[in-house]
């Protein structure tokens, strides 16, 4: 049976952060625009379904608990607070549902009968077929493509470990009883934010490592700093470990890891796989359009977020950049400035914030120390005890490390590292600082309002 091809002047596969926001942009535009994205449930993408939102709303549960636990110290005396995961659970779904309802709205709005529910491929250049969730086949032709189809959980090859009925960072959240034992394969973002939180739900938690430190993208002394905090939640770590093998016996799943030159045995009731993230592209069938993907099947883009075929964009998680959803964003951006506007932005030099919600938060922007020592640069190095900032001592909040990388020659401000309270808003004010190209004298001698976490830059500058 022959299929009608429809044509369009733009398609968006896949409905993340970059595509549902550039997709009204398009048809703002003029143009004809169809999305197309796999599931209702995905309607806004990983981050508001299985990753940043409701995962933030665990941690915010968690933090509840740690502190109703902890009110003692602030002479507030209650009784130990029992945790309700499934109640836990179902405020994540109740935020997870109105926010995805939200970006239905705005869909439907701009779209109409073209945001179409289904499983896209390509069968060739700029054509794609599409398995619709009614059951129906379409096949679509355009003019440009954005690919926009995200990651999934990366599931490493451990001998038995598929055998064993292992969670995900996605199928986690839907537990609604409590881990006696959790077991977390992966000292990473991912891994540490589920590792405090279930830790502080009441859960034993045991963290594995692949290498000499958690975080291997930080210096040594805030990933130290970032265990230390952990370990005085009641978090244990094997670092330097390798899984050789998975099992399952009853109720018990057992790892046997080898730590350095020694092997050891260690069970628990659950597992989380949380290794990393794993492009979402071998569904695409990109041989049929010659896109190229590197050895990890990332998309491969230039700095305009081009791939190698003319037309074709990739956007997101999906082209191997740094897997935020800010930059998710800021992809849209671009292909906004470039083929809307007339403009001419690329990906080059942007600046690249993060943070990590375990509490205390830990937010990064620019380089660390070893990364400025390596590319050459004379550096000064500034640090602080977040326990010096006034804020942090009337909050009770005083953990952490503040650290700042200044070029000794220019001034200006090459990185900062900030482990405290309410790091994720303070990094900000540092970026601005960053992108203006101003000293960091700026932060230093600037009037911050006092008392504010953000005070703590004065004092964190005035190291220098």
């Amino acid at each position: 049976m022959s299929v009608n091809t429809e044509h369009y002047d733009d398609i968006i596969i896949g409905g993340g952060k970059a595509g549902k926001t550039l997709a009204p942009a398009l048809v703002k535009a003029g143009r004809k625009t169809a999305l197309v994205e796999r599931s209702l449930k995905m309607i806004g993408g990983g981050c508001i379904n299985v990753a940043c939102i409701p995962t933030k709303t665990m941690v915010a549960s968690a933090e509840v608990a740690h502190t109703v636990r902890h009110s003692a110290s602030y002479g507030v005396k209650t009784n130990a607070p029992t945790v309700d995961l499934a109640a836990v659970i179902q405020r994540k779904r109740s935020v997870v549902e109105s926010a995805r309802a939200a970006n239905l709205h705005l869909l439907e709005t701009a779209l109409d009968h073209d945001l179409i529910i289904g499983t896209a491929r390509f069968i060739a250049p700029k054509t794609i077929e599409v398995a619709t969730a009614e059951g129906s086949t379409r096949h679509l032709t355009a003019d440009r493509v954005f690919i926009n189809t995200g990651t999934r959980p990366l599931i490493p090859s451990v001998p038995g470990l598929k055998d064993i009925g292992f969670l995900t960072s996605e199928s986690i959240m839907e537990l609604e009883q409590l881990p006696e034992h959790l077991i977390v394969l992966g000292s990473g973002y991912i891994g540490l934010e589920f590792a405090q939180m279930f830790r502080r739900f009441g859960s034993r938690v045991t963290v594995i490592g692949q290498r000499e430190q958690i975080l291997s993208s930080q210096d040594p002394d805030i990933a130290i700093a970032v265990q230390t905090l952990l370990e005085r939640d009641g978090i244990e770590f094997l670092l330097k470990s390798k899984v050789m093998w998975a099992d399952r016996t009853g109720d018990e799943t057992i790892l046997q890891i080898q730590v350095g030159d020694r092997e050891v045995s260690l069970q628990g009731s659950h597992l989380l796989v949380a290794v990393g993230r794993s492009p979402t592209t071998d569904v695409l069938n990109l041989a049929a359009a010659g896109i190229a993907t590197d050895a990890s099947g990332f998309i491969q883009v230039n700095d305009r977020l081009e791939t190698n075929v003319p037309n074709i964009w990739a956007l997101g998680d999906i082209n191997g950049g740094p897997q935020y959803t800010h930059i998710a964003l800021d992809d849209y951006r671009i292909i906004k400035a470039n083929l809307i506007d007339g403009g001419n932005r690329r990906t080059s030099d942007r600046p690249i914030p993060s943070c990590l919600f375990i509490d205390p938060e830990l937010a990064h922007v620019g380089l660390t120390e070893t990364e400025a020592q390596q590319q050459g640069y004379d550096i000064r190095v500034a640090k602080l005890d977040a326990s010096a900032i006034p804020r942090a001592r009337t909050l009770g909040k005083t953990d952490g490390l503040l650290k700042a990388i200044v070029d000794a020659k220019t001034d200006r401000i090459l990185g900062c590292s900030l482990l405290c309270h309410a790091a994720g808003e303070m990094i900000s004010t540092v970026q601005m600082v960053t992108q203006a190209q101003m000293p960091y004298t700026v932060l230093r001698d600037g009037v911050l309002t006092h008392p504010t976490m953000t005070e703590g830059l004065n004092l964190l500058f005035s190291k220098l």
